[in-house]
């Protein structure tokens, strides 16, 4: 399905590049969370919300700018600075944009085919959410 969106990706607005990004971003977190043999579901959950709470997706944020091309650099920082309305609580209003930022990334990468680029991502993400 994501190669027939291949073309819409570029005419997305960033939160709807978000909305997608999300949805991707948490497949990748529970096949992650399976793949490692956990089966509790009380600890699959408390596993997955330390790994998809916006201040975690904030420092993946800080993690991936250096090593982002420019364009993607501008879909995440378009992603970041979209209004979206929500704020959840909890969270600051810089983390929250910054995890936005993150999410449309993921969804610009997953709609355009770019497994490999995900790839890298979410092994950022979990090497570094092993601590």
């Amino acid at each position: 399905m994501a190669a027939r969106m291949k073309v819409a990706a570029e005419k997305l607005p960033p939160l709807a590049l978000a909305y997608i990004g999300d949805a991707v971003y948490e497949l990748a977190v529970r096949e992650y969370l399976l793949g490692r043999g956990e089966a509790h579901n009380k600890d699959l959950h408390r596993r997955a919300v330390e790994l998809v709470c916006a201040e975690r997706q904030s420092q993946l944020y800080d993690l991936l700018w250096e090593r982002l091309d420019e364009k993607d650099k501008e879909v995440m920082r378009h992603g970041r600075n979209a209004k979206g309305g929500h704020q959840p609580p909890h969270t600051s209003v810089g983390a929250y944009r910054r995890a936005t930022g993150v999410e449309a990334l993921v969804g610009w990468l997953y709609l355009r085919g770019e497994t490999e680029k995900l790839a890298l991502i979410f092994e950022q993400l979990f090497a570094d959410g092993d601590q």
